[in-house]
């Protein structure tokens, strides 16, 4: 892990360095908020900590113009709760007291550990496919994984960088999807100063960033076709050129991708290069949903009801036999990541020994019906069905759009995945709808008023 320290280094920051450096990451320190930033665009880093006393504001403010997602943590010798407070709401996510208190510090590397994501699994079914990832670890190989949203294709590509010569340098995630595309080569490969509006200074792309380590390239399915070309030459020549550069940088990284969609599929409607595709499936691994794993389903149910006590401080407590009952009859449609906001749920609404059917709750606060999955189907498809009587196809789809975007807040990338449509598309239908006057949620909003005609 790569811990940038931000502070003229007196007793209690040389203190912290030390015992973040005792539990495995290597500091690089900056006296201020320029400096930092040189370090960022040249190195990256993992966790900014940062003395109290600075501007943090500035910090925040130049980390979000730069589109650096690094997460900062304010530190201080004072007691004054007031510095704590203004600290958060300047944007640092946590405040660490000093002298520092080690299993504070450790607590905070901890969240922030690539390796946080824990992999768990007993079904037969992803034994396979685990056995056959430790098994091409160790090459060179490029891996693209696919299976639906929320399988832990993620979790899977970080297990690979674990496992191979790779596993004590970077490992480096890219979310294709959540990057606009005017963005994205930017984002991956780097930029000069100057090379276009916004690119105040020299800044190293995510292939520098993964130099001697692995880069994931997250949904990769939603890459613009024309950024594949650069993509593959980078792939084929381990050589990228920084936007605005005129020499080649040269780098050393294993290749990792992901997709929820069939990429063979992809390439015979011509959204995906058919040429990138053999570079990237050099290995595929296919990861089961959820459903059909379902020895995973109550390892993974345990293994969240314990995580959750922990972060709550509350006891472990164990399911009960008719909450077993209810997490295995469940589809999880949204997989592993369902499962786990569930199990988050019932460790807090939870009384008793035991965490019991009646703490199963969905997000809205409903029960999982006793008669299963097929009868609830059934009653939604019916009465969905009946307000779609008399409304065109082109009504109907704006209202699955608009109101899908609603319920994510207006998170485009998240409406995209629950839509089952690229971002790119997304996009062309919310901005015809703009232009037709209507309503469209803004991030972290929603509609104030609702037509589609």
């Amino acid at each position: 892990m790569r811990l940038l320290m931000i502070g003229r280094l007196n007793g209690e920051l040389i203190t912290a360095s030390k015992i973040c450096m005792q539990r495995g990451a290597s500091v690089t320190q900056a006296d201020a908020v320029p400096q930092g930033l040189n370090v960022l665009r040249a190195r990256g880093a993992d966790l900014i900590m940062i003395d109290v006393g600075l501007p943090i504001r500035e910090l925040v403010t130049a980390l979000e113009a730069e589109r650096i997602r690094t997460p900062v943590v304010a530190c201080g010798v004072s007691a004054d709760a007031s510095a704590a407070v203004a600290a958060i709401r300047a944007g640092a996510k946590e405040y660490i007291p000093l002298p520092p208190d080690p299993e504070m510090i450790a607590a905070v590397l901890e969240a922030v550990a690539t390796d946080r994501a824990a992999f768990v699994w007993r079904d037969p079914s992803m034994e396979r496919v685990v056995k056959l990832a430790e098994q091409v670890a160790r090459s060179e190989a490029s891996v693209l994984i696919t299976g639906e949203s929320g399988t832990g294709k993620e979790v899977l590509a970080r297990h690979v960088h674990q496992k191979s010569n790779r596993a004590g340098k970077p490992f480096v995630s890219v979310n294709c999807a959540a990057i606009p595309e005017a963005l994205l080569e930017s984002e991956l490969f780097g930029h000069e100063k100057g090379a276009f509006t916004g690119a105040v200074a020299r800044r190293i792309g995510r292939f520098e960033e993964a130099n001697g380590g692995t880069l994931l390239l997250d949904e990769i399915s939603e890459m613009d076709v024309r950024l594949q070309a650069k993509l593959l030459r980078a792939l084929q020549e381990r050589v990228i050129d920084r936007v605005g550069g005129t020499a080649p940088v040269r780098v050393d990284i294993r290749v990792l991708a992901t997709s929820n969609r069939n990429l063979a599929e992809e390439v015979r409607k011509g959204t995906f290069r058919e040429d990138l595709l053999y570079r990237l499936n050099v290995v595929a691994l296919r990861l089961p949903p959820l459903r059909e794993r379902p020895a995973d389903i109550i390892e993974l149910a345990t293994h969240f009801a314990r995580k959750y006590a922990a972060v709550n401080g509350m006891p472990v407590r164990p399911l009960s036999p008719e909450a077993r009952t209810l997490v295995l009859k469940n589809p999880w449609r949204g997989n592993v990541r369902e499962l786990e906001n569930t199990l988050h749920r019932a460790v807090l609404l939870a009384s008793g020994d035991t965490i019991g059917p009646e703490a199963i709750l969905s997000p809205d606060g409903e029960t999982f019906a006793a008669e299963g999955p097929a009868a609830r189907a059934a009653q939604v498809a019916e009465a969905a069905t009946r307000g779609l009587v008399g409304r065109t196809v082109a009504q109907v789809e704006c209202d699955l759009i608009l109101d899908t975007l609603d319920h994510c807040l207006g998170n485009r990338t998240h409406a995209a995945r629950i839509l089952g449509i690229s971002i790119r598309t997304l996009r062309n239908k919310l901005n015809e709808y703009v232009s037709a006057g209507l309503e469209v949620a803004e991030p972290g909003s929603v509609r104030t008023s609702v037509a589609c005609g």
